[in-house]
């Protein structure tokens, strides 16, 4: 009912997000993969080269990136653009991310977070269950019911062309798309500057 009142108002996702609040309905919508981009953002991180940024959903569907975060994590940007679902059914060998335990369970609980503000929702029950049913890491995590919110942290990278970088990881959040936050990677040191540079050209 809550959707066709929303529909019928031509409430945007912000209004309509309200809109549940009101009704005190726990399930938020929220940004997705389908979701129309201000034209903003993508000019923000076109600009922001040589940082690699992404623009990210709740559940971690890469919205947008630069030609940096693609060539950072290419993995991410190819296929199935999930950087969960990378994370956790890629192997350890051949993952972007190292498996660093806080890592991994800080990620766990941010979409504990948002998956509480979308319960009952089909594709976020769906996404879970299989999640948990093909990484043992991700059951294990999420069943100890932590939740967390994006924080700025340094992050171990690992990039085919130039092997180990140490980037510090930004994440903000975005106004003009309800629910979804940009991070932007900065190389921590003069060294990593100069790998990510030699790559990024």
């Amino acid at each position: 009912m809550l959707n066709s009142v929303a529909r019928t108002l031509s409430l945007d996702a912000a209004e309509k997000a309200h809109l549940y609040r009101l009704a005190d309905v726990p399930t938020v919508p929220s940004a997705h993969a389908g979701t129309a981009l201000p034209e903003e953002l993508q000019v923000i991180l076109d600009h922001l080269a040589p940082l690699p940024g992404v623009v990210l959903s709740p559940r971690y569907d890469v919205l947008a990136h630069n030609k940096s975060y693609e060539a950072l994590c290419p993995g991410f940007v190819k296929g199935e653009r999930n950087v969960a679902r990378r994370v956790f059914l890629t192997p350890e060998c051949c993952n972007t991310y190292h498996h660093n335990w806080d890592d991994l369970r800080r990620m766990v609980g941010y979409l504990r977070d948002s998956y509480a503000k979308n319960l009952g929702d089909a594709g976020w029950e769906g996404f879970i269950s299989e999640l948990c049913a093909e990484s043992e890491a991700f059951a294990s995590l999420w069943a100890r019911n932590d939740v967390a919110v994006p924080a700025s942290r340094t992050k171990q990278i690992r990039n085919l062309a130039v092997g180990e970088l140490e980037m510090f990881l930004t994440s903000m959040s975005l106004p003009s798309l309800p629910h979804a936050w940009m991070q932007i990677y900065t190389p921590v040191d003069e060294v990593a500057w100069g790998k990510w540079v030699s790559c990024w050209r």
